[in-house]
């Protein structure tokens, strides 16, 4: 039985294309609230927690109305960090301390700010009732960067198909295929996490639109975030 839902937003204080990037100013406030917003508002989650190794980070969150109960280790906030050992430290920290156990972690990363309550929501209730290890959500591939649509060099330099066989031009006639958004949400079982994976052998996607899909990497990704910000929330007063 599902009882504690756990959201967690990892908001790691080293960025160096844009520095201070999880707190960087888009559309008139911090980027980490966006995501404080949507998890706040989740009807799934149990607790909402933010997971960082920088005070003014964490000084945001707390503004943003999230829980910010310890300051990551060092050791797991260097750049080269991997996410899961965080992830791993942060379960058995709550279970020491504050005697929370999470049944499910959902990983929200601060960097999708067009992510809302219902992507979170709806990603929870497709883990628990399908059963699955993992949803991981993910936006529909452009036709034109299809893997059956791409090229690549030769040794002499010549274009040539990236797959074996013909180039195939006819849009409809091209598979469908995903690529992570972020990703945006992660909804991984304990269980799965325990075993040091994300990913289990059930994965089930959740697609989401290419604006909600925005990713914050870089000053162009945050004025197109800015742009679409702005755009919608004029249709929403309209």
């Amino acid at each position: 039985m599902i009882v504690n839902v756990l959201g967690l937003i990892p908001a790691r204080g080293g960025s160096k294309a844009i520095p201070k990037k999880n707190i960087t100013t888009l559309a008139g406030k911090p980027l980490l609230a966006y995501t404080c917003e949507a998890a706040l508002a989740s009807q799934r989650l149990t607790r909402v927690l933010l997971n960082t190794d920088d005070q003014e980070i964490a000084e945001v969150g707390r503004a943003c109305g999230v829980d910010v109960p310890f300051m990551r280790p060092a050791d797991l906030a260097a750049d080269d960090a991997p996410i899961l050992p965080v992830i791993q430290h942060t379960i058995t920290w709550l279970e020491d301390h504050q005697n929370f156990q999470a049944d499910i972690v959902v990983l929200l990363q601060p960097t999708s700010p067009l992510r809302k309550a219902e992507h979170i929501d709806a990603a929870v209730d497709l883990l628990v009732e399908s059963g699955a290890d993992t949803v991981v959500s993910v936006v529909a591939v452009p036709h034109n960067f299809n893997p059956v649509s791409v090229m690549r060099l030769d040794k002499q330099g010549h274009l040539i198909p990236f797959e074996e066989g013909q180039l195939i031009l006819r849009r409809q006639a091209k598979p469908q295929v995903f690529a992570r958004n972020g990703p945006a949400v992660l909804a991984v079982r304990r269980e799965i996490i325990q075993q040091g994976r994300l990913y289990g052998d059930v994965v089930l996607p959740l697609e989401m639109g290419r604006i909600e899909s925005i990713d914050i990497d870089d000053a162009h990704d945050l004025a197109v975030a800015e742009f679409w910000l702005k755009q919608l929330g004029e249709e929403e007063q309209a």
